[in-house]
């Protein structure tokens, strides 16, 4: 069975890893912990809240690779052994990715009562003409 690449037309231009970054964006949203929220605060500004119970700020770390903002959480060993009868809140290590589209800037990240915010910008590009010089033979 043949598929058809999203990049297929022949007037979008170099856009030959727009299937490798939808394929990146289908795997990363079957992950399903933990959860999450996106706001956007304004026509640039977003904030994306993952419920992170149980981490504290230094279990945890943002980076951006690739054109991916990546949130990881990784727990210390616990003190002791402990019996639970329900054991309801997951500690379990996670990662968690969200493709970033092109000018879009993490510009901080804050944790609050269980919860982790990172807050993203998209950069004005530069909206300016270009002229293109014409070469001639001679």
């Amino acid at each position: 069975m043949s598929r058809i690449s999203l990049a297929s037309n022949p007037f979008l231009l170099g856009f030959e890893g727009l299937d490798e970054l939808v394929e990146r964006a289908q795997r990363s949203s079957a992950e399903g912990f933990p959860p999450y929220n996106i706001l956007q605060i304004d026509a640039d500004r977003y904030r994306i809240t993952l419920a992170v119970a149980g981490f504290a700020p230094e279990d945890l770390s943002v980076t951006v690779e690739g054109g991916s903002l990546v949130v990881r959480g990784r727990r210390g060993a616990e003190a002791g052994e402990r019996e639970f009868l329900h054991r309801g809140i997951a500690l379990r290590p996670f990662q968690r990715s969200f493709v970033l589209a092109e000018r879009m800037e993490v510009t901080g990240a804050h944790f609050e009562i269980g919860l982790l915010h990172v807050d993203l910008e998209r950069r004005a590009a530069e909206a300016r003409p270009t002229r293109i010089p014409i070469d001639t033979p001679g």
